[in-house]
């Protein structure tokens, strides 16, 4: 059984399309719930997401406060989690249909971890780029915007998200899962939003994540990489503070 786990704040344009559309493409036999996680959101989502009716879908959305930072958020939808696997997703990215019974299946296959291939919403020439190298294994073609799906048995082992990251969480587990060759990537599209890059500019934010690949590679630590992501990519007005995108080198985030 899958949980999945969505860390939100202030996601109400989209929350409600995305819970339609994995109670849609998902069989519910498979699901063991859908826990949402907020970090203090005051534009309705909490709102939404506890009054949401799936049509068609029995199984429970389960809403939990947290502590605001996407690291927290995730580690505490995994605390209340039931599932023997778990699933954890961006509020703006769309899993394939079927998504369920594909990581099920990679699971069964004797693959603990992995994600889906990722197609950004946008024609931009290197942001098709940037989806299309999603394909290959290469660790730098890796990000949370892609999902990530986990046995509890082995994110236990590895002791979840590491809490010291408020940006670049994702980066970190997937560097561990990485160094135990322990992923996979499932050869099917999530469509994830590039509101980052049309609101700021494509190279502007491309430059910028590449700075923090590089600031982290020369040792920069938790606290120096999340003040430059603030400085230069942070969305102010809506407080994107937990759907921060998590850069890669090669591949372009969101």
């Amino acid at each position: 059984m899958i949980s999945i786990v969505i860390p939100v704040l202030n996601e109400a344009a989209t929350i409600v399309s995305l819970l339609d559309h994995l109670t849609t493409v998902s069989s519910e036999e498979n699901i063991a719930e859908i826990i949402i996680a907020d970090g203090g959101s005051i534009d309705g989502t909490q709102e939404k997401t506890k009054n949401y009716k799936p049509h068609g879908f029995s199984n429970p959305v389960r809403f939990f406060s947290s502590e605001k930072g996407r690291a927290k958020q995730m580690n505490t939808g995994a605390k209340h989690a039931t599932g023997n696997i778990l699933y954890f997703l961006h509020a703006d990215s769309f899993p394939p249909k079927d998504f369920d019974k594909l990581i099920i299946s990679e699971v069964e296959s004797g693959n603990p971890a992995g994600c889906f291939r990722m197609q950004f919403d946008s024609n931009h020439w290197w942001l098709q780029l940037a989806s299309w190298l999603t394909k290959f294994s290469w660790r730098a073609c890796r990000g949370g915007d892609q999902s990530q799906f986990i046995t509890r048995k082995l994110f236990d082992e590895i002791g979840g998200y590491d809490e010291n990251y408020i940006i670049y969480e994702d980066n970190i587990l997937i560097n561990e899962l990485y160094a135990r060759n322990n992923f996979v990537v499932i050869n099917k599209k999530l469509t994830s939003s590039a509101r980052l890059y049309r609101e700021k500019g494509v190279w502007y934010v491309q430059y910028h994540f590449w700075a923090i690949y590089v600031k982290k590679w020369l040792g920069a630590d938790a606290d120096e990489l999340f003040d430059y992501y603030c400085k230069h990519l942070r969305n102010n007005k809506q407080e994107k503070t937990i759907s921060v995108e998590t850069p890669r080198k090669v591949v372009a985030d969101k």
